[in-house]
């Protein structure tokens, strides 16, 4: 099995569902192979995989078929933090067994102002329990949607008593200065993506590991392009096109627009369905970011 680290830029990749609502490991498996073929490494049950809408039962079938499939686990980096201790066990242990070269872990998140100490003690438990030197996690910071920061005092904890488990983190904040942040700590190989393309650049200046990004599941290509050659000329120009595509889809409500666009460019009207409580985009919401995109000279290619 894999010691792989992790950079570059993943996509936490779209689930695609099928009439009835379950999973569609078919279709996944296939966007995830484009996805490769693009650059881009695979963060499937993320924020924008509609994670918290799969069961534990779910996401580990899911797994378990996309390697069936033939996707390489170095290329692997599952959302296995739950709100329930017992589940992000059972999810992480699942993903080392399976081989996965690393997974993203959120804090527990239903209950509000819990401590460091309460935090340190979830993921201490999970790495005890797992108890396989494997196990590489890449923390989950995302403050506007768990509403549970990670602490600077915190990660340090965790990687002084984990150092060869704690390699990572993704920054969701938003904020650059936060991510600035989690560069100035001391920690030997600590990896630090930006949770956007929009900090890609700033992210490589600062010696960051790449981006994990909701529109790598869309715009992977260019987004690996800049990613690689960040320190050519041009780079700042590469920037300005990333943002110019980020802006259209953030216009809408992001995972619906992700999903539209696959729909779209895929010419596969199944990649539309959202699990509940999400829903579509409407008719005229769809109409105008298919209008946005063509007048942006936006493609998918090989899709």
């Amino acid at each position: 099995m894999s010691q792989h680290r992790f950079s570059g830029v993943l996509a936490p990749v779209i689930t695609p569902y099928n009439a009835d609502l379950s999973p569609d490991a078919a279709r996944l498996g296939n966007h995830c192979s484009w996805l490769v073929s693009q650059g881009a490494g695979l963060a499937v049950f993320g924020t924008n995989s509609e994670a918290n809408s799969l069961s534990i039962d779910e996401k580990s079938s899911l797994l378990e078929a996309l390697i069936e499939a033939g996707i390489d686990t170095d290329k692997l980096m599952p959302g296995t933090g739950c709100c329930a201790l017992s589940d992000s066990i059972t999810l992480t242990k699942k993903a080392v067994d399976l081989g996965c070269a690393g997974v993203l872990m959120l804090p527990p998140f239903y209950y509000k102002g819990v401590s460091d100490q309460g935090l340190f003690d979830f993921y201490a438990n999970v790495i005890e329990a797992v108890a396989d030197d494997k196990l590489h996690i890449y923390l989950y910071h995302i403050p506007p949607i768990s509403q549970i920061p990670l602490s600077l005092n915190l990660i340090e904890q965790l990687a002084a008593k984990y150092p060869d488990t704690i390699v990572g983190i993704k920054d969701s904040s938003g904020d650059w200065n936060q991510t600035q942040a989690f560069h100035d700590l001391q920690i030997e190989n600590f990896a630090v993506f930006c949770g956007s393309e929009s900090f890609l650049l700033q992210n490589m200046v600062a010696g960051g590991a790449g981006c994990i990004s909701a529109t790598a599941n869309v715009n992977p290509h260019a987004i690996f392009d800049l990613y690689y050659h960040w320190n050519e000329a041009g780079s700042a120009k590469k920037q300005s096109a990333l943002n110019s595509i980020r802006e259209i889809f953030q216009s809408f409500p992001m995972i619906p627009a992700l999903k539209a666009a696959t729909a779209i460019y895929g010419d596969d009207a199944a990649w539309m369905r959202v699990r509940p409580p999400l829903t579509g985009l409407t008719d005229k919401q769809h109409a105008t970011l298919a209008l946005k995109l063509k007048k942006a000279g936006f493609e998918m290619p090989d899709l």
